[in-house]
């Protein structure tokens, strides 16, 4: 078999490279291409410090600075104890048992006004979001109440359950059941509604809507408005622990106040602070544990 070749000069011939400039360069001349540089993304070749030290960072500089002005005296004891003093005063707390004995109490009213107002906000949100009749007889009501602040009712419920554990735990109860109320609510209602229709379409009964697509699409709102119940309740156990509190966290509080002992009110509202951080966090573990399914920004 023959190979044919081209002239000289013909366009077959002809295979060199075009400069920009029109004229041909050498193949063997021409400037091999740039190595390419292996992209990456732009969080990881910033991101140098670690999350946790950088979140952390804040609050030690917080306390560097307060320590700073206690020793240096700008900062009078009688005013507010030093870091160290309140170390050495919470752990006294903690070997005697008191701080743990308070703790205890403070839980079991904090989680029994909890629930019980999960109960009764979820439930009347429910009523009130599933069901038009339920929202004329239930949502007004709760929204005149809503506007009433449940602090200003605690003489009213000392008259009514007297100064036992019933009217701290229905302060709590009423401080979380309006939060949780009107989130779930506007879950329910924010609902796509072309879900819905989509439902219907497939043959879904009402009950099968309801299970199906209203409530794991109003799960989101829920959840927020669980996180928002949890902070109130911690608001209303300081002030339900007012109520001639012979034990708890508030209990605690009310003996330091009056013997002027402000190391052991900074560490019971430290502990405040830290059982609110913890609630907080068992919500957002069981929001990324019943919402994998739904993508969200994490930030850059």
């Amino acid at each position: 078999m023959s190979t044919s070749h081209a002239p000289p000069g013909s366009p077959e011939h002809d295979m060199s490279p075009i400069s920009a400039d029109g004229k041909a360069v050498d193949a063997i001349s021409a400037p091999a291409a740039p190595a390419l540089e292996t992209l990456r993304p732009t969080a990881a070749r910033r991101t140098r410090i670690p999350r946790w030290l950088r979140r952390t960072t804040g609050p030690l500089l917080l306390v560097a600075v307060w320590q700073l002005l206690s020793s240096t005296g700008v900062l009078s004891t009688d005013v507010l104890a030093s870091p160290g003093r309140i170390a050495r005063v919470a752990a006294d707390l903690i070997d005697d048992g008191s701080l743990a004995s308070a703790m205890g109490t403070s839980l079991r009213r904090v989680v029994l006004g909890l629930l019980l107002g999960i109960l009764i906000g979820g439930g009347l949100a429910l009523l009130s979001g599933l069901f038009k009749v339920g929202e004329d007889l239930v949502d007004a009501p709760v929204q005149m109440l809503r506007t009433v602040p449940f602090v200003g009712l605690i003489p009213l419920f000392i008259i009514w359950f007297g100064i036992g554990e019933t009217p701290k735990v229905a302060v709590i109860t009423l401080g979380v059941t309006f939060p949780l109320y009107l989130n779930v609510y506007a879950a329910i209602r924010g609902v796509d509604a072309g879900l819905v229709e989509a439902g219907e379409s497939l043959g879904l009964t009402r009950r099968g809507l309801v299970r199906h697509v209203v409530l794991p699409g109003a799960l989101p709102g829920a959840l927020t408005g669980l996180r928002y119940a949890l902070g109130v309740a911690w608001l209303a156990l300081v002030f339900a622990e007012q109520i001639n509190a012979d034990a708890g966290i508030g209990f605690l509080m009310v003996q330091a106040r009056d013997f002027l002992r402000t190391d052991v009110i900074v560490v019971c509202l430290i502990v405040y602070a830290f059982l609110g951080l913890l609630a907080d966090f068992l919500v957002r573990s069981l929001e990324r544990l019943l919402l994998r399914w739904r993508p969200t920004f994490t930030g850059r």
